[in-house]
């Protein structure tokens, strides 16, 4: 799953430290061609090829001197890919084509692969949001982030409300249930009446999904040296889960399903794209500061690898040209490491870790020799935090909600096994 990165914003948020630069006119041109170029080469780097003709049933390395069959080798199927940013609306419609043709050129983009792009309400106009359909985008996430004005202002968005609600019933006229909004709670002096306010104005507004994140003050961002000075509240713990809880319970009465901690979708609009992390399958990272997790197979590699892409696009474009792909970091994931994460990430989901899926990765120890022994792992089970049966391992209800709470006992009990 191809993750292309646009790090450009018109300015930055008070809240963000994501790896964007506030850069009004980017070389787009010179970026494109690194963005394709880059994509090409690790698509390369992660693929093997598969057999079509019987003759050799395995996966094969593409190679020339490794003959596989007298038919042409059909690549892996990639079936989601994701543009983020950074402000990926601010890109050309071109450069979304451009990317997508090298994915598609690289390895096999299926027909019904989802292709999302994150978009800000001010650059989402009808007509802008239509030349990202023509590309071949069929899925929108509109950074919605607040419906009041005021708030809107103290995250530094460049938006208003009125401007959010266009951008998303635009989005909707063109990517009739494929539109996502983000939104944000817990915000500085936010109390609890008007996040249920904002709350219902986005369900009245939405189409079937919904992301909604807690803020985060980061620090070395404006909003946390604010709160940090003095100058605006920090929300209190006890009311942050109460908001929480309160957007849960609105949006499963409402005909949502809560498929992972921050995301909720009704109708099957789940995201196919953000469940491949979840379920750590393995995805590549293409621009500055994109992360990726894959198996260097074209290489003739079998170690899942974590890597990092240069972080300044200046000089991400230079590694880029000289040597195919900006990567600036790169290390085997250890089976452990692996298993950490796969944790970490599959417990986000409802589902869980499937006995399927933990299999993949650990072949020799199950579930249940993990977690299904005394230890951590039974006592959240006897208290009602988590669930071992058939189906895997995951939380229930209120489990889901107090996650990062429980998983350093389960990370524990997983290093002592």
């Amino acid at each position: 799953a191809p993750c292309p990165q646009w790090p450009y914003c018109r300015k930055r948020c008070s809240y963000c430290s994501f790896n964007t630069y506030a850069v009004r006119a980017p070389d787009e041109a010179a970026v494109r061609a690194c963005l394709v170029r880059e994509a090409r080469t690790l698509l390369r780097l992660s693929q093997v090829h598969r057999c079509v003709c019987g003759v050799r049933s395995e996966w094969a390395l593409l190679r020339p001197s490794v003959p596989t069959c007298s038919f042409p080798p059909v690549p892996y199927s990639v079936t989601s890919v994701f543009f983020g940013g950074g402000t990926p609306s601010l890109a050309s419609p071109g450069t979304v084509a451009a990317v997508l043709e090298a994915v598609a050129g690289a390895a096999h983009l299926a027909a019904a692969a989802e292709v999302t792009l994150e978009a800000n309400p001010s650059s989402a106009s009808t007509s802008r949001l239509a030349g990202f359909r023509a590309a071949g985008v069929n899925r929108l996430s509109v950074g919605v982030q607040s419906l009041d004005d005021a708030e809107l202002r103290m995250l530094g968005r460049e938006h208003t409300a009125a401007e959010a609600r266009q951008a998303v019933e635009a989005a909707r006229g063109l990517f009739p249930g494929r539109t996502s909004i983000d939104l944000l709670f817990g915000l500085p002096g936010q109390s609890r009446d008007a996040w249920a306010q904002r709350l219902e104005a986005a369900l009245g507004l939405c189409d079937d999904h919904i992301s909604l994140y807690q803020l985060t003050l980061e620090r070395g961002t404006a909003l946390a040296a604010q709160v940090r000075g003095g100058a605006l509240p920090a929300p209190p713990q006890d009311l942050l889960a109460d908001m929480y809880e309160t957007a849960r319970n609105v949006l499963v009465a409402t005909g949502f399903r809560h498929y992972e901690v921050s995301n909720f979708a009704r109708k099957g609009a789940l995201s196919t794209h953000n469940l491949s992390y979840w379920r750590a399958d393995e995805y590549i990272g293409v621009g500055p500061g994109a992360h990726g997790r894959f198996v260097l197979r074209g290489e003739g590699g079998s170690s899942r690898e974590a890597r990092v892409q240069t972080l300044e696009p200046v000089t991400w474009m230079r590694e880029v040209q000289s040597q195919g792909h900006g990567t600036r970091r790169r290390a085997v994931l250890n089976p452990l490491q692996q298993l950490e994460e796969l944790l970490t990430l599959g417990l986000r989901t409802d589902e869980g870790i499937t006995h399927e899926r933990w299999g993949h990765f650990s072949p020799q120890l199950s579930l249940q020799d993990v977690f299904g022994e005394p230890g951590e792992a039974r006592a959240l089970q006897q208290s009602g935090w988590l669930v071992l049966d058939s189906g895997g391992l995951r939380c229930t209800w209120a489990g889901l909600a107090v996650l990062d709470s429980l998983l350093p006992d389960l990370l524990w009990q997983l290093q002592r096994v």
